[in-house]
């Protein structure tokens, strides 16, 4: 329902996407969506018949950050009900994520390691209890795991 006080609620929080592909069937009359482009908010406007694409975080890893998967939120409205559909392309839980050969082949040195190799299923682990972080510090955690050799193990999530 529409919402009479929308500077008291806050929607859903920032956050990015943990995995591949994003398509979000946004309603087409009433906003709320906002991305964050060079730390300001800006309104995704409705848009009849389109279809919003973001990219997870899988994506950054394995285009090595040529991609970014983006930092977004939903804001209340007072200005009717918001729906929309939001359809999620995730790899397979046991998938190995990192980023792709041929992409760092082409990077200079320093750009080679700035992102971990992971499972997906331990990505999601962590991204459960960090949803609402900054995507960085779950990519260290996922750096950290790699580096003891524990791909696949059991991880902490705090």
């Amino acid at each position: 329902p529409p919402c009479p006080k929308p500077d008291l609620v806050k929607g859903l929080r920032a956050h990015t996407d943990a995995g591949g592909i994003i398509l979000l069937f946004q309603d087409d009359k009433v906003s709320g969506l906002q991305l964050l482009k060079d730390g300001e908010w800006i309104d995704v406007p409705p848009m009849r018949h389109s279809i919003v694409v973001n990219l997870g975080d899988q994506l950054e890893v394995i285009t090595n950050g040529k991609y970014k998967s983006v930092e977004h939120r939903v804001i209340a409205q007072t200005d009717g009900t918001r729906m929309s559909i939001a359809s999620f392309f995730n790899p397979g839980s046991d998938a190995v994520i990192y980023p792709a050969p041929a992409l760092l082949e082409k990077e200079a040195e320093e750009k080679k390691n700035l992102y971990p190799k992971f499972v997906f299923e331990d990505y999601m682990k962590l991204y459960a209890g960090l949803k609402f972080q900054a995507k960085e510090p779950r990519f260290e955690k996922m750096k950290a795991v790699e580096a003891n050799g524990n791909l696949g193990g059991p991880i902490a999530t705090a």
